[in-house]
């Protein structure tokens, strides 16, 4: 009997390392598995022992160009229409639009996209009436919508760019889950991150781990974390990511003792890094689910999150975590404040996080979700 072949299309290779390894293994059991993604060749070093049929190289870009934009359908378009897939499953916003359009063209018969967050969401006026028509054409193309969140599935159905009917989430939500394996709590690497980072023992650190822009609250993180560093002089600010916006001067303007925040930079090696912290923080405008949040609980880390839709699955209030109000200053000092003079509910939240994650969000559990859904879809 011929295997049916899956097409996954993502804007880069590293989107399919971070959300796809463990699904095209699961998947690949069952189907033939082709990726579609701008090809670095550094990073194609993680796919050698992948089971992948074929790695096509095109490249969709991220800001819009219609030039390329168009370019970029075409060469889609002609793949899809080679390759006779029996599914194309796409990821992002602008690679759910050329792509779906492209393999609805091609007569690709199941076409699936899956909503990982919105970019539209802090926008305003015009731009973001055109975002959300996008995202309402990605809907018309496609014949399956996945969401990865519980709360963004509303969100969507709310703002009428999904509906009930179209639209669902594989168990409890998140995209790809975490590695448990890969993300377990270990005495002897948090000592080792905190000497390599010149942590004392007696610091107590909050983190944030992600792309360090204005939508990810990172200001109103910097003013809350000034506030409680004057009144304790024992807390520091790790931040890990890519500064999209140069906001490393911006930070240091705002912590007026700018040695107790500690810039990292990227990491790929976060099952490590995270195991530094004591308290971890996702102050979000926006969210599409939160991949950092459970993999900090999963580390037994207390997590501070904001009330943005994309997050409600991530923590439990007051049994994995605290919430604190979008872009409000003072409710997160006073969510960072209580943690800080808490150690006994640090410890409890932390716990409670890592069995929270383990029921739900395990990676073998949700490639599990989308195995079925797959089985039962084409």
């Amino acid at each position: 009997m011929t295997r049916k072949k899956i097409c996954f299309v993502v804007p880069e290779l590293g989107t399919a390392r971070v959300f796809l390894l463990n699904h095209i293994k699961e998947l690949s059991l069952h189907f033939d598995i082709c990726l579609v993604a701008s090809v670095d060749s550094q990073v194609l070093l993680y796919f050698k022992d992948v089971p992948l049929k074929t790695i096509k190289n095109i490249t969709v870009p991220r800001n819009i160009s219609l030039l390329r934009d168009l370019k970029s359908l075409r060469y889609l378009y002609a793949y899809f229409k080679e390759m006779e897939f029996d599914a194309v499953h796409t990821i992002t916003p602008k690679v759910g639009f050329l792509g779906l359009l492209a393999s609805r063209l091609a007569g690709i018969e199941n076409r699936i996209h899956i909503f990982t967050g919105q970019v539209w969401h802090t926008k305003t006026g015009l731009f973001k009436y055109f975002l959300k028509t996008l995202d309402r054409f990605t809907v018309f193309n496609a014949t399956h919508i996945l969401v990865d969140g519980h709360s963004q599935r509303r969100f969507l159905i709310k703002n009428n760019i999904v509906k009930p009917s179209n639209s669902f989430v594989l168990g409890k939500g998140s995209i790809s889950g975490v590695n448990v394996k890969r993300f377990t709590p270990n005495t002897i690497v948090r000592k080792q991150v905190r000497q390599s980072l010149a942590i004392q023992d007696s610091e107590l650190v909050f983190m944030f781990l992600g792309r360090i822009n204005t939508d990810k609250g990172i200001n109103e993180l910097a003013h809350a974390f000034n506030r409680l560093q004057q009144a304790n002089g024992h807390v520091r600010l790790l931040l890990a990511g890519t500064d999209e916006e140069n906001m490393t001067p911006r930070i240091k303007q705002i912590v007026k003792n700018t040695n107790s925040v500690i810039f990292h930079g990227v990491t790929t090696t976060p099952e490590h890094l995270l195991q530094g912290c004591d308290v971890f923080c996702m102050p979000s405008y926006r969210e599409g689910f939160g991949t950092s949040v459970i993999e900090a609980s999963l580390l037994e880390k207390p997590v501070i999150c904001s009330d943005t839709y994309g997050l409600m699955e991530t923590i439990v209030d007051n049994k994995t975590g605290l919430r604190h109000k979008v872009a409000d200053i003072e409710s997160l000092f006073l969510a960072m404040k209580q943690l800080a003079d808490d150690h006994q509910l640090r410890n409890l939240l932390g716990a409670q996080g890592r069995a929270y994650v383990l029921e739900h969000f395990s990676d073998q559990t949700i490639s599990k979700k989308w195995l079925e859904f797959y089985i039962q879809n084409i």
